[in-house]
Order: structure tokens, then sequence, then C-alpha cells
């Protein structure tokens, strides 16, 4: 987990260190990660985290994916 945090958000690089904006902002990313991984297209994580706000249809796709697998 830490690479993917690593290289697609490039977490190393982040420079909030005051109270816990690091722990709030590694939290936040965590969630933006969950959804896009059991997504099955081919293609960088990264494109994953960006195309949904770019396309509606693939946003209610990936969210749709998530809850049909939390929901078993």
């Amino acid at each position: 987990m830490h690479w993917v945090l690593d290289v697609t958000c490039n977490e190393d690089q982040a420079r909030n260190r005051k109270g816990h904006r690091a722990e709030n902002l590694a939290l936040l990313r965590k969630l933006a990660l969950n959804p896009a991984q059991p997504e099955p297209s081919k293609g960088a994580m990264r494109g994953k985290l960006k195309r949904p706000g770019w396309d509606d249809n693939f946003l209610i796709n990936i969210l749709s994916q998530f809850a049909n697998i939390h929901m078993r």
C-alpha cells in the first residue's frame, strides 16, 4: 500500500507535518484508492483516480462495483 500511495499520490513529497494533517490526508488518499483498486480496466492507478473526475459514468461504475464488493 505504501508504494501505491507514494507512486500515485506522491505521498513522500507531502509537506504537511503539523498536528494531524499528515494522518488526515493519508486517510483521504487511502479512501480514494479503495474504490479504484478493484476496477478491472487496464491502465495506471493514477489514471483510475483522475478518470472519475472527467467521466460521470466511470465514477458511477466504480462506486457501484465497490458497493457490490462490500455488500456481499
